[in-house]
């Protein structure tokens, strides 16, 4: 018994630490992309090409990642995944050129994608033998949001003294202390998921294709409102009157409640169902989409922590209810669709409602997004009905 829950707390810890590490390696672009631009001169063009490159090989790969982890095991995949983001970094601390910095972009998104689909199935499979799975994955879920806080910022503080160069070298250096950290945890792990291997597929759903492919959707939805909104709310905020530190405070608070909706959300999918909790959050997400359009700055400040909470909390519920969908030992592929699906779709909004934006106005685009949100309550219950066969 001991030995199962020491297996349990090292597995959460390592998928939280990955995730943590992963997302803020991830988010950090966006500190360095004005520096990138004006050191090597480029377009805007060229800038969203780099962004592009990290966030496309993670979301192209990770059905690649899963089928990986089938041949050479979970543990030894994401290992060496987070080792090889951390060498990019490395390289890309190096670069002298446009060229190889691309390269290494490209290099540490292929890193990247090995990180969703492998941790959230190993923190699925060492807790649902003793029970509490989407409870644990709001925690992992939750890791996330805490590491695109911590690290973008501490290298924002980090640039004020050090060169760019240097400050990515310590990137790469955090990823390969992470790589050897999980490699530390997961070995113990190991041996115990194989061993509730049998409960876990006792347990398993049933392998609903048809429901799968809802959730999938469902997620594609809730990630394309929440990036299209993300990619509006500044020119909201400017419109209103608001000044370069206010639209900092303003995503601050959004990105405060949006971490602690995860962790919440996850919990409440797991008392009152997935469908409710859905219908809740998206619901009020769409409503206060609507409500930040309407309400004068200072209202509308008030309300982004709640709105964060809404509009990130959903993820969290629909991520613990991809293991009950998935058939017996196909849970990684489960998983890489499924972040596939959501990273696509919150990849392709911020373009599509973009071109709205430019013919009808931001508000127009943003009452579209949350029209597109309501979409995903019928999916909710199409999911739900899969869940009861």
């Amino acid at each position: 018994m001991n030995d199962t829950k020491n297996v349990r707390r090292r597995s959460l810890i390592a998928a939280c630490s990955a995730h943590a590490i992963h997302d803020g390696l991830t988010d950090v672009i966006y500190v360095l992309l004005p520096i990138w631009q004006a050191q090597f001169a480029i377009s805007l063009a060229m800038v969203g090409l780099l962004r592009g490159a990290y966030s496309g090989m993670m979301a192209g790969f990770q059905l690649l990642a899963s089928r990986m982890a089938r041949r050479w095991g979970r543990e030894r995949t994401l290992i060496g995944g987070t080792a090889l983001a951390g060498i990019a970094y490395l390289i890309a601390g190096m670069a002298g050129g446009l060229t190889v910095l691309l390269l290494a972009l490209l290099l540490g998104g292929l890193g990247a994608s090995t990180q969703h689909p492998l941790a959230s199935s190993i923190v699925t499979d060492t807790h649902e033998a003793g029970g509490g799975v989407k409870e644990a994955l709001a925690q992992y879920n939750f890791a996330g949001d805490i590491g695109k806080t911590l690290v973008p910022g501490a290298v924002g503080l980090l640039l004020v003294v050090v060169s760019w160069q240097a400050s990515v070298v310590l990137i790469g250096c955090l990823g390969l202390a992470a790589a050897a950290l999980l490699w530390w945890l997961l070995p113990a792990s190991s041996g115990a998921a194989h061993d509730a291997a049998p409960s876990a597929k006792a347990s398993a759903g049933k392998g609903s294709v048809g429901g799968l492919r809802a959730l999938n959707v469902t997620g594609m939805l809730d990630s394309a409102v929440r990036m299209g909104f993300l990619t509006f709310l500044p020119f909201l905020l400017q419109s209103k009157g608001a000044g370069t530190a206010g639209i900092g405070v303003a995503l601050s608070l959004l990105f405060v409640g949006g971490a602690f909706g995860k962790l919440f959300c996850g919990y409440l999918g797991a008392r009152i169902g997935m469908m409710k909790t859905v219908w809740i959050t998206e619901s009020a997400t769409a409503l206060l989409i609507l409500l930040s359009v309407w309400l004068p700055l200072t209202a509308m400040m008030a309300m982004l922590p709640l709105l964060g909470l809404a509009l990130n909390g959903t993820s969290s519920v629909l991520y613990g209810t991809v293991p009950e969908l998935a058939a017996p030992g196909k849970r990684e592929q489960a998983f890489a669709q499924f972040y596939t699906g959501t990273v696509g779709g919150g990849a392709l909004a911020p373009v599509l409602f973009g071109r709205l934006g430019d013919v009808a106005g931001v508000p127009a685009a943003l009452m579209a997004l949350a029209a597109l949100l309501l979409l995903t309550l019928p999916l909710s219950y199409r999911v739900q009905t899969s869940l009861a066969d």
